[in-house]
């Protein structure tokens, strides 16, 4: 067993900035198998917010080499059960996403080594990668984070009212603060002109995983803190008193009642944000798309800024946001082998050709976590403060530990829980025994 202190992405993301290998050129990018035969290359993208900027650059290197790029999205929520249908077709994925260590349980059967391959050898830390038995099968491609984004003219204006209970955002540091200042602001809302604190909680039947997934990593992980590991076949679920106290001021302090929590999106609650409706709303870096975006936003980019998430741990004055990565790219063991090195060859070229790396920086807005990326920032305001959080060595940076969650369907009945529970139709109790429950059910049978 081990203590964690920092996620292993960290060194990856660290190598921002920092110099690093130079960018490989892209070279001859044939993309076919030794029979001669031409391949193509079909990636089923995780996530709806990056889906046009996928396209764009797919567009660019079919433009470049002549080699067909389709990329289809799945709808949000429905990740694991579109790849099952689609990776039963003839025309099934080359490319697609893997959870980590147990999506790789699920989905080996269809994993590529990849071991030696330019662009995994370009990791920066390989073991970063999904691995088994010593080779490599699924690569890291998106250094992420996610906390409480927040609209600095909002908060300056409540910071203005009489009585504010703080000054300044440096005194938001720890829940008690957080939710003495947010309950004033909701009493205030009218004055402030926003409808509510927090954008709604979205309890939607796939579009949870912002409470089901994110936030429940939180008491997890300082479960996993204290006892030294970073995975458990049981959780005491310790912290799991303030797991619900951070979603209750969520939901009480929000721009609509509980109860309507389940019919509402996460693109209703970030166009909420983008409208000015709202004050705050947990999230990660790859929003500002979201955000921007919305017709009518009212958001200036030099407004917009990573809170982290306070729960009321002892000593989480030093917390950071949470950084991590659940995006791991697979090729597809079954596809054709024209294919497979069609998919190798776009892969080689997105992370370690100079016109690749910078389109994944700019187009897509990753924080890739590959040496070839030394000197290239995001451009976006959330990803900027990821990396400047990440580098903080004053800090600590909360792990991404829900990739060792047992399953998707684990998740689901969770955030079905979560939703529950917002209604009013059931007690937090119900929440905490399916969590420890369910969770040592699942792992024993894995």
């Amino acid at each position: 067993m081990r203590r964690i202190s920092k996620v292993a992405a960290l060194s990856a993301v660290s190598a921002i900035a920092v110099s690093g290998l130079a960018a490989c050129s892209s070279g001859d990018s044939s993309s076919s198998s030794t029979d001669g035969e031409t391949g193509s290359v079909y990636y089923l993208n995780f996530k709806p917010e990056s889906e046009d900027a996928w396209k764009s650059v797919a567009k660019t290197y079919t433009e470049e080499t002549g080699v067909e790029v389709k990329i289809v999205t799945a709808a949000s929520g429905t990740y694991e059960e579109t790849l099952k249908s689609e990776i039963a077709k003839s025309g099934a994925p080359t490319l697609f996403n893997i959870n980590g260590p147990v999506g790789y349980q699920t989905w080996k059967d269809y994993a590529l080594d990849v071991t030696d391959e330019d662009y995994t050898k370009a990791l920066s830390d390989s073991s970063m990668a999904v691995s088994d038995d010593g080779k490599i099968y699924a690569v890291p491609f998106a250094t992420e984070g996610y906390g409480i984004i927040y609209n600095d003219a909002i908060m300056q204006k409540y910071f203005a009212t009489d009585g504010a209970v703080v000054t300044s955002m440096d005194e938001i540091n720890n829940f008690d603060t957080l939710k003495a200042v947010a309950d004033d602001m909701q009493s205030k809302k009218d004055d402030l002109g926003i409808n509510g604190v927090f954008a709604s909680t979205s309890l939607a039947s796939g579009e949870d995983w912002r409470w089901q997934t994110h936030l429940a990593n939180y008491p997890v992980f300082y479960e996993f803190r204290d006892e030294g590991v970073s995975d458990s076949d049981t959780l005491k679920l310790t912290y799991g008193d303030n797991f619900k106290n951070i979603f209750d001021l969520y939901l009480t302090d929000s721009t609509i009642d509980p109860k309507l929590t389940g019919s509402v999106t996460v693109s209703d609650s970030m166009a909420e944000f983008a409208l000015g409706q709202a004050a705050m709303v947990q999230n990660g870096n790859w929003a500002w798309s979201q955000i921007s975006e919305v017709d009518g936003n009212t958001v200036q980019e030099s407004d917009i800024h990573f809170l982290p998430i306070y729960i009321g741990v002892d000593g989480e004055e030093d917390a950071g946001i949470a950084v991590g990565t659940e995006n791991f790219m697979t090729v597809n063991s079954q596809a054709s082998k024209a294919d497979q090195q069609a998919s190798i060859d776009f892969l080689n070229w997105l992370f370690t050709s100079d016109e690749g790396t910078k389109l994944v920086s700019d187009e897509l807005g990753f924080i890739a976590p590959f040496t070839t990326f030394a000197d290239l920032a995001p451009s976006d305001p959330l990803g900027k403060e990821v990396v400047e959080y990440v580098n903080d060595s004053d800090l600590y940076n909360v792990n991404w530990v829900f990739t060792v969650f047992p399953s998707q369907d684990f998740k689901d009945g969770l955030g079905q829980h979560l939703a529950q529970y917002a209604a009013g139709n059931e007690d937090w109790s119900a929440v905490t025994d399916y969590f420890t429950t369910e969770w040592a059910t699942e792992k024993s049978a894995s």
